[in-house]
């Protein structure tokens, strides 16, 4: 299987750990040069800063394509989180907590055990370009899942992120910046457990990351690559293509860090592409992902099934800022499973037109979406499985 060929590449990449350009919201590194929260420090020996966010939502799932009629309703917090960040004797020495409080958040919907740390790293910087961190964080997967929840311009991460994203995880980590005239290459790499965060040893398996990302036209604006919409008005066109891979020895959970146990290990492998381009409030985000598995389905003693999704996903999303502030939207995502899974879960597109108004950047922001999901390439409100959804949501924090 390609995988195992990439293997090797992971390897290297973690040898080369992105200098922090920009203090915008990141999940990444420690942000010791903020604007907004609550700032403590002493001398050059201590630094923290301390800020908040929650996002309040309501939204509903129609019972079909032709049938309006309300299926669920969901009406909650959906992130309560709580970040510290900060250096200790010297800002070379710094660190990075995320506490989570909601119950999605602490997973409590899909498994009995609450997980309220959500990141927990220390990071030392050799210089500005490069710097190491170890804890549990987000691996360098696909952008839309590296971005914070808070610089998002939906309310929610896309399906075919939900189906193929790597997540946090607990393990070595490393960044690397390197200048290259007018233009930027990032290296990102990552040696990890491969079994989530909080997770009990289950066995030696370990999951191996890499990440390259290529900026032709230089850095973005307060680390714009990794906020969506055009926030900073790009003057000058901004893009960033990338490239990454994951492999996961013996992963057991259905996405190898997320989701519920498999009833057996499954070697997995995770290759993601994706881009980003603003200039003058536009923006463009696309993501590809296409998952391999040597054991997809896994089998119960008594005939239960679990599966690995395996085969392609993709994301687009293309936005205009306005004058006013006003943010329109439009996301088109689909998930194509391949294999023996084809039978367990069918091709599913989702087509969404968003609206946000951003009071303060991406801390406080309302947000509303609308949209269609459709299975099986049938697109006819007709056909089974096909629904309706929309979608409020208001951003507040510091």
């Amino acid at each position: 299987m390609r995988f195992r060929i990439a293997l090797p590449l992971l390897l290297l990449l973690l040898a080369l750990p992105v200098a922090a350009i920009g203090q915008n919201e990141s999940d990444e590194r420690a942000l010791i040069e903020i604007h907004d929260g609550i700032r403590i420090s002493k001398d050059s020996l201590f630094l923290l800063n301390l800020r908040f966010r929650m996002q309040n939502r309501a939204g509903i799932t129609t019972v079909s394509g032709d049938d309006m009629s309300v299926k669920a309703v969901e009406a909650r917090v959906r992130r309560l989180r709580l970040r510290l960040d900060g250096y200790v004797l010297n800002d070379r020495l710094r660190y990075y907590l995320q506490l989570n409080f909601s119950r999605q958040d602490l997973d409590l919907e899909t498994e009995f055990v609450a997980q309220p740390i959500r990141d927990a790293m220390v990071y030392y910087h050799f210089s500005p370009r490069f710097y190491l961190g170890f804890g549990q964080s987000k691996l360098p997967g696909n952008r839309q899942r590296v971005t914070s929840s808070g610089n998002l311009q939906f309310p929610d991460r896309s399906i075919a992120n939900s189906a193929f994203t790597l997540d946090r995880d607990f393990g070595l980590f490393g960044y690397w910046t390197i200048p290259l005239g007018s233009q930027q290459l990032q290296l990102k790499g990552a040696v990890s457990t491969g079994d989530g965060r909080g997770a009990v040893p289950v066995n030696e398996g370990l999951a191996c990351t890499g990440r390259l990302e290529w900026l032709p036209f230089g850095p973005f604006a307060n680390s714009g690559d990794y906020s969506e919409g055009d926030l900073e008005r790009e003057e000058r066109p901004r893009l960033s293509l990338a490239a990454g891979y994951s492999f996961n020895d013996r992963a057991v959970r259905t996405g190898g860090q997320l989701g519920a146990d498999l009833y057996g290990s499954s070697d997995m492998g995770t290759f993601i592409a994706d881009a980003i381009f603003k200039q003058r409030g536009w923006a463009l985000a696309v993501e590809y992902f296409d998952r391999e598995a040597d054991s997809p389905i896994t089998t119960s003693g008594t005939g239960a099934v679990r599966y690995v999704t395996t085969g392609t996903g993709a994301n687009a999303q293309l936005s205009k800022l306005l004058r006013s502030n006003y943010e329109l939207a439009a996301r088109w995502t689909m998930v194509d499973p391949d294999g023996e899974v084809d039978a367990l879960r069918p091709r599913t597109e989702e087509a969404l037109l968003g609206c946000t108004k951003y009071l303060n950047g991406h801390r406080i922001k309302l947000q509303a979406y609308a949209g269609y999901r459709w299975q099986d390439g049938r697109m006819d409100l007709s056909a089974p499985g096909n629904s309706w959804t929309a979608m409020f949501q208001m951003e507040f924090g510091i």
